[in-house]
């Protein structure tokens, strides 16, 4: 999922590990990993884009390369 993948690459900018944001924030350990497989809720991730200083939309783009399907 794109938000985890977000948050990995703000994290690196910062020169931090997605641990050490967990630790400062206060969050059980490994819970921005779930985010791989589920959705936060708007109250984690606010504070993982204000650590962060970046908007929460940053977190909810795919910066991925866009895959083309084939029926």
């Amino acid at each position: 999922m794109a938000i985890y993948d977000n948050v990995r690459e703000a994290c690196k900018e910062q020169g931090i590990t997605v641990s050490e944001l967990e630790e400062k924030l206060n969050f059980a350990r490994s819970s921005i990993y779930k985010w791989n497989r589920h959705l936060p809720n708007v109250e984690k991730l606010r504070a993982v884009a204000k650590c962060l200083n970046k908007p929460m939309e940053y977190f909810l783009e795919d910066k991925g390369e866009q895959k083309e399907v084939k029926w």
